[in-house]
Formats: C-alpha cells, sequence, structure tokens
C-alpha cells in the first residue's frame, strides 16, 4: 500500500509556530524556546502521518519562514548587504533577509505560483559564490529517523529555483539565471551525498515551472540538471514533483525522460488533462505520484470519483507502481478539522483539513491494495449526497440575479477624466494628495474588546463605544498630520474578507482554519459553501459615523468579489466565476447604500486580483475577463462625483496592465515598495494612464521608518514617469499589522514629503 504526502503545513494546529516566532522576535523567547516548539511541531507531524500508514513521510517541508529562503540559505547565496562572512547560516542572519533589520531592507517577497503564500525571491548575478551553508535538510532527516521514521527528504528542485529567482540590484535585467545552473549543481550533489550517507532511500525535488509555459531553452535546463546530478542520485529513488495545473505535453515528454529520475508526482485536481498524458504514455517501470486529493482545499475528497481514476491509472502503470498522494503540499490547506467544535455538523460533514487529508490518502491506498474501509467510503458518499442536493447551498433568485448579468458589460457611463473633474469640483484636493489604505494598528486592547463582544462578554453598547473611540482616534490623528482622504481604521474588523463573508450568506467560518500567508502570518479563509447574497449593509453605519466627526472626505472601505473568492476556500461544485458574480452583485448593493449615505469616495479592495490569474498563457484572457467585470459591477451605478478607488498588492502588474486600466476605476493605490522599478517601468515604457495613481511609497511589512528625504525621493522618481496631477501618496498596504510607534513617525514623514515636493512644484512653475 503506499501513499506520499507532498508537504504538511508547519504553523501548528493552534498557529503554535507563529507565536514562537513573534516571541522570539520581540525577544521575548530565546533561539532554544524556537527550536524546541519546532521541533515538537515536527516531531507530532511526523508520528501523525506514520500513525496513519503513509509510507512516503515528507521532511524537510518545515520551515522557519520560507522553503525557498531555506534554499537560498542552503546555498549560501546571501545578498551581502547582511553582512554574512561565511560558515552555517543562523537565525540573525536567515530572518534579517527574510524581514530587513535595523539597517538594510528584506528581500523580496512574491506570491507562490497562483496560490496565496508568498516566498522570498533569492536575488542572484553572475558574482554570487554559492557554497553549502544550511545543513537543514540532513539534519531534519537524522531528526525523523531518530524517532523512528523514515522520511523523503524534500528539497526545491535547482531548476525551479533558478526560474523563480531574480537579478539583484546592479545585475543587468537580461541576465540568464539558469547559467548559474553548473554553480549550484556542485551544492546540490554535497546535500544529496549527505543524505545518501544518513541512510535516506528516496528523495523528492519539487520542480513545479515544469506545469509553466516554458522556451525550449528552459526545458532543456531541467534535461541538464538531471544529467548532470544522475551519478551523485544513484543509488537513490528519486521523485520529481510538480503541481498546481496540468503539465504541458512538452513538459511532460521532457519529465518523463530526465536520466536518474525513478518517480514523478502530478496534480491530477488542477490538472486532469495530465490523465490523458499518462495514459498515452507513460515510462515503463517508473512510478506514478498521483495526486488525487486536493492539497489547496478544505473540500472532502470525493472517494468514489478518486478510486475510479486512481484504479484507471492503475491499469496504466502498474498495481505495484501506483502511489496515491496530495495534488501538492498540504500548505495550502487548514491544519485540523478536530479543532473546529463550533461548525455546525452538516458543513463540517462536507469538509477535510490537512490531518482528514492524510487519513484520505491512506484510505484511497488501503482500497487499492483491496482493503476497503466500506464504512469510511458510505459516510463519504452520504457526505457528498448531502452537500449536492442541499437548500443551504441552492439559492434561486441569487442564481437567477447572476445569469441575468451576461448580457452588459457594466461600465460607468462617462469617462475617466470626465469623472475626475467632477470628482475635484466636489473633493477638492491638492497635487499630489495623501491618503492612508485603510487599516490602522489593531492594538491589544482592540482585539480583545472584538474578542469580548463575539464571546458575549461585553454589551453592543460598550462595543460599539469602544470602536467609536478608536474611530475618532484615528480620524483625529489623520487631521492632525493633515492628510487629505480620511479613512475609519477599520477596529471593527478581523479581516478584510473574513468581515464581510460574516454578513454574506452562502459562507461558513472555521475557528482554526489558518493558513500561512508569509513568515508567521497567516490568513483563516472564509468557507464559501452555498449562493452568496446581503441580507443587509455591511459597512454603511461605521463608515457614516466616521464622515460625521470630520469635513474631509472619508473613504468607505469594502473587499472587492474577486479578492473576497481568491482569499477564499470556494466551493467546487460550480465554476469559480459564477460565485464571483454573485459576490459582486451584494458588493454592488453596499456601494449603493455608502453612496446614498453621503460616502463619496469608496475603495474596494482588489489586492487579491492578479493572484487568481491562471498559471498558462491560454487561460488568463478569460479569467482577466470575468474578474475585471466583477468588479466593475460593484459600481457601474454610482454617480460622475463619487470617486471608486481600488488597492492592489504584491503583483507584477506589467502582464495584466491593460486589464487593470479596463478596471475603470478612478484612483488605483498600488503595494509595490519591495518592487517599484518594476512597476514603474511599465509606465516607462509608455503605457498611458489617465486614472489616478499612488504606488506605495514606504513598505509596511517592514518595522523601518522612512525619512522624508527618502519618501521624497521615491515621490520624484515616480513623478519622472507619472503626470503630477494624477499621482498620490500613500504608503502601500494597511497598516494593521504594525504598531502605532511605528505608524505615527512614519504618516508623518509622508506627508511631509509630499508637502515639501508641492513646494517644489509650485516653486518650480
Amino acid at each position: 500500500m503506499a501513499s506520499h504526502i507532498v508537504g504538511y503545513p508547519r504553523m501548528g494546529p493552534k498557529r503554535e509556530l507563529k507565536f514562537a516566532l513573534e516571541s522570539f522576535w520581540d525577544g521575548k523567547s530565546s533561539a532554544e524556546d524556537l527550536q524546541k516548539v519546532s521541533a515538537d511541531l515536527r516531531e507530532s507531524i511526523w508520528k501523525q502521518m506514520a500513525d496513519a500508514g503513509i509510507k512516503y513521510i515528507p521532511s524537510n517541508t518545515f520551515s522557519y519562514y520560507d522553503q525557498v529562503l531555506d534554499t537560498t540559505a542552503m546555498l549560501g547565496a546571501v545578498p551581502p548587504r547582511y553582512g554574512w562572512n561565511g560558515g552555517e547560516i543562523g537565525f540573525d542572519v536567515y530572518f534579517s533577509m527574510a524581514r530587513g533589520n535595523a539597517s538594510v531592507p528584506a528581500m523580496e517577497m512574491t506570491k507562490w505560483f497562483d496560490t496565496n503564500y508568498h516566498y522570498i525571491v533569492p536575488e542572484l548575478g553572475p558574482d554570487v559564490n554559492f557554497s553549502y551553508a544550511s545543513h537543514k535538510a540532513v539534519t531534519e532527516y537524522k531528526e525523523a529517523k531518530a524517532l523512528g521514521v523514515d522520511t523523503v527528504p524534500v528539497l526545491v528542485g535547482p531548476v525551479s529555483y533558478l526560474l523563480l529567482s531574480k537579478p539583484a540590484k546592479g545585475v543587468e535585467k537580461t541576465f540568464s539565471l539558469l547559467s548559474l545552473l553548473g554553480k549550484i549543481l556542485p551544492i546540490y550533489k554535497e546535500v544529496i551525498s549527505d543524505l545518501k550517507k544518513a541512510g535516506a532511500s528516496w528523495i523528492q525535488f519539487d520542480e513545479p515551472t515544469l506545469v509553466m509555459d516554458l522556451e525550449s531553452h528552459k526545458l532543456q535546463a531541467f534535461t541538464e540538471a538531471y544529467s548532470e546530478l544522475e551519478s551523485t542520485l544513484s543509488g537513490l529513488n528519486v521523485l520529481i514533483e510538480t503541481y498546481f495545473a496540468d503539465i504541458p505535453a512538452d513538459q511532460y515528454k521532457t519529465l518523463t525522460s530526465l536520466k536518474g529520475v525513478t518517480a514523478f508526482g502530478f496534480d491530477l485536481v488542477r490538472g486532469t488533462k495530465t490523465i490523458d498524458l499518462i495514459k498515452g504514455d507513460f515510462p515503463e517501470g517508473k512510478y506514478l505520484f498521483a495526486g488525487v486529493v486536493d492539497g489547496r482545499n478544505i473540500w472532502a475528497n470525493d472517494l468514489a470519483a478518486s478510486l475510479s481514476t486512481l484504479e484507471a491509472l492503475e491499469g496504466v502503470v502498474g498495481k505495484d507502481k501506483l502511489v496515491v498522494s496530495t495534488s501538492c503540499s498540504l500548505l495550502h490547506t487548514a491544519v485540523d478539522l478536530v479543532n473546529e467544535t463550533k461548525l455546525d455538523k452538516e458543513i463540517k460533514s462536507w469538509l477535510a483539513f490537512a490531518a482528514q487529508k492524510v487519513v484520505e490518502v491512506n484510505a484511497l491506498a488501503k482500497a487499492l491494495a483491496g482493503q476497503k474501509d466500506e464504512e469510511f467510503f458510505s459516510a463519504n458518499a452520504a457526505a457528498q449526497a448531502s452537500r449536492k442536493s442541499s437548500p443551504r447551498v441552492n439559492n434561486e433568485a441569487v442564481q437567477k440575479a447572476a445569469a441575468a448579468l451576461k448580457g452588459s458589460d457594466h461600465r460607468r457611463a462617462t469617462n475617466v477624466s470626465a469623472r475626475l473633474d467632477a470628482q475635484q469640483k466636489k473633493l477638492n484636493l491638492p497635487i499630489l494628495p495623501t491618503t492612508t489604505i485603510g487599516s490602522f494598528p489593531q492594538t491589544m486592547e482592540l482585539r480583545k474588546v472584538r474578542r469580548e463582544y463575539k464571546a458575549k462578554k461585553v454589551s453592543e453598547d460598550d462595543y460599539v463605544k469602544a470602536i467609536k473611540e478608536e474611530i475618532s482616534k484615528v480620524v483625529k490623528l489623520q487631521e492632525e498630520f493633515d492628510i487629505d482622504v480620511l479613512v475609519h481604521g477599520e477596529p471593527e474588523r478581523n479581516d478584510m474578507v473574513e468581515y464581510f463573508g460574516e454578513q454574506l450568506s452562502g459562507f461558513a467560518f472555521s475557528a482554526n482554519g489558518w493558513v500561512q500567508s508569509y513568515g508567521s502570518r497567516c490568513v483563516k479563509p472564509p468557507i464559501i459553501y452555498g449562493d452568496v447574497s446581503r441580507p443587509k449593509s455591511m459597512t454603511v453605519f461605521w463608515s457614516a459615523l466616521a464622515q460625521s466627526m470630520t469635513s474631509r472626505p472619508m473613504k468607505g472601505m469594502l473587499t472587492g468579489p474577486v479578492t473576497i473568492l481568491n482569499w477564499s476556500f470556494v466551493r467546487n461544485d460550480q465554476p469559480r466565476f459564477e460565485t464571483c458574480y454573485q459576490i459582486a452583485l451584494a458588493i454592488k448593493d453596499e456601494v449603493e447604500d455608502l453612496e446614498k449615505n453621503g460616502i463619496t469616495v469608496i475603495q474596494i479592495d482588489e489586492a487579491a486580483l492578479r493572484e487568481g490569474l491562471p498559471l498558462r498563457k491560454s487561460e488568463q484572457a478569460f479569467y482577466l475577463d470575468w474578474a475585471v467585470h466583477s468588479f466593475r459591477i460593484t459600481n457601474c451605478g454610482v454617480q460622475d462625483t463619487t470617486q471608486i478607488h481600488t488597492h492592489m498588492c504584491y503583483s507584477n502588474f506589467n502582464d495584466i496592465i491593460h486589464s487593470i486600466i479596463d478596471m475603470d476605476a478612478d484612483v488605483i493605490t498600488i503595494e509595490n515598495s519591495r518592487s517599484d522599478e518594476k512597476l514603474l517601468s511599465v509606465f516607462r515604457e509608455g503605457v498611458k494612464y489617465g486614472a489616478g495613481i499612488g504606488p506605495g511609497v514606504y513598505d509596511i511589512h517592514s518595522p523601518r521608518i522612512p525619512s522624508t528625504e527618502e519618501i521624497a525621493d521615491r515621490i520624484n522618481k515616480m513623478l519622472a514617469v507619472l503626470e503630477t496631477n494624477i499621482l498620490w501618496v500613500n504608503p502601500d498596504c494597511g497598516l494593521k499589522t504594525r504598531k502605532y510607534s511605528e505608524v505615527k513617525p512614519a504618516l508623518k514623514n509622508m506627508v511631509d514629503a509630499a508637502k515639501l515636493l508641492r513646494t517644489q512644484l509650485a516653486s518650480a512653475k
């Protein structure tokens, strides 16, 4: 019976790692304390898989921050600014690369393929001296072995590592990262030799870039890399794992003919087309690791359907060569359903978190081996049937309204420049207007009030009073700094998606369904299980209250439909766009209610628009079309004088700039401060953008406080490519995770920088 798990969440069932990391970073606990929590987590994960009967258990998928950063450490590819002088890389250098320190900024962070996870982007160039500088992979293998668990060590494959990197500052943009292959492979060989010596019999290389559109020279690199590693790998079983999409035919051919590779892993949830390639031609005597259990969602597997897929594949590859696996690492799903005491029974029966998925994988492997657990399978079939027929899932009125959207493309009546003129007459803003993205720091007291209100320990009146005081404080603070367009600070909100989901029908919420986003930061995605509608207004009370406290414009603050979709666990029983249109209609009602209540600036965040972009070019236009359409649906009904803002995060905008223009927002603010240059190059290359734009002038993900000069310098760089009259000045994201001691000086410096430049521009005139 062969079963395998690609990778497992690191944070722990109750976010133990998060709290240990933050305590260590705050100087409240020692490195030993952090290592102890981590070792306990690893042990419990390995034991859990071993007890469940999993044969191929991964090691080295644990990380203190990110697996790509771990690989950078393994290769000794530390950028010179961190002052590393060789030797084994410790927490000091490691966390400086991840988070920056008092004197130097962090490395860039970007999306891991099309997930909500972020990895730390390696900065490489011709002068990097690679050396074997982190022995984590072999240490963790030995640690598991000492506990009596023989694991499969997992490494980010050498080719994917290079393709996920970027040229360091000062290195030609055209530098070929793959030219470094010959320099990193010797380190990989040392690692492999160490693992062999330690007793490993299998090794897993994650090469997810194989599912991307790849030019032939990139594909060639895979052949070269594994030929070069072949002799070092001899005596080991080698698994190459791919995930997140089906694998194109050329890539499949290259992959399955690689030298020295024993086994191939495929995502058969998002990559159903791969099944045809396998049936057409699978190399004799090789293992197929069939990813039939979804690593990216929380729905219970349809075991009967998976079993029939597996039986068909067994006919192709042979009984002893088929291994049941997850579609990708379980890093992207919640940890354990056992900790969900509040979810109602019916919905709970439809779900499986990481721990349950491990059990599903094993149940499928047993069934294939002729030891089917009939009781487990029939309970699963009953849950699948109840989900299909449940009246909680189906709402006919919503389905009709969404179907009716297909006829129009929902554009505002006038073009953006005419609207901006009408808005300026009403708002009367200075040039380089300042604003913030929405949230202000969430203090311990604030979180406590929200928690106690939820637990019914404080009355609604007391809760409203506390939130009102917080809003008033945030409004005064912004007026004091002389910010032009204010926000209410979102003190009543736990999360930009959950807050809305809790007020929409068709959503359910977990208590501990946390998923790692980056480092210690976790998100708790809502579960969209049914048709979505808005029973009553969601934000009008707080926004109108905040507007009544000031004569300056107060932004209404909403999360857009595409972001709600992309940051939730989405039902898998209808196309994603159907669900998105339903959410768009709910947000449209809210936008129009805000406008009726005197809110003249409304921000509809689409932080995650690009995140849902399919990995392959051929599928992108369709996605962008319905995603952008969904955004326009939300605000096509407002007056010209109502200014619609949107905010977007960590994005390589360059390839979707035309879709962003097509969203037709009046002002767009962008989180770009870790990748300034990339963003501005779009405009330098002559893309005409007529709407307002606020590229973030400082990075809120770092505790660093930028000086007025630094911010002014940044704004000047932006003015070199953007018109003065469309540029806005703002931080690059919400301030929720920062402390007031960081936010106050940073905002003061930001406004001072804008004023300094206004003065300079006026005198230049």
